[in-house]
């Protein structure tokens, strides 16, 4: 599946997340690589939220953390077709269905030059 969705500003929160060493351990272990402390956010329509839910439902590749810290989902991943990354599903989260949090090694606004509004591709 391969769909567009436009950049946007999260809550700052992922920096804290994906710097705990459990979910960096498992991230390198079933991904290869240890993810930048922040996610890119990005904003999809809402046509594509019962494919979204569908596959957050089925996902099988499941990171449960020390107490205290919400379990998170995670899917294999593409940015704007150059990227490799993941798409995360925090269990716990305020973003809106339709935010889809991409991961990846390095700090994608300053590599991909990104801002608020661009519009990027994803592929999982």
């Amino acid at each position: 599946m391969k769909i567009d969705g436009e950049v946007t500003t999260g809550l700052g929160k992922a920096a804290y997340f994906l710097s705990q060493e459990f979910y960096t351990r498992e991230f390198k272990k079933n991904l290869g690589f240890v993810p930048f402390p922040g996610t890119l956010n990005v904003i999809v329509s809402d046509d594509y939220l019962d494919e979204i839910n569908e596959i957050k439902d089925t996902c099988e590749n499941l990171i449960k953390p020390d107490e205290g810290f919400g379990a998170v989902k995670y899917i294999q991943a593409k940015l704007n077709d150059k990227i490799e990354g993941a798409i995360v599903f925090p269990a716990k989260t305020t973003h809106e269905e339709n935010y889809l949090e991409f991961i990846a090694e390095c700090k994608l606004r300053d590599k991909l030059m990104l801002n608020d509004g661009d519009i990027v591709s994803l592929e999982f």
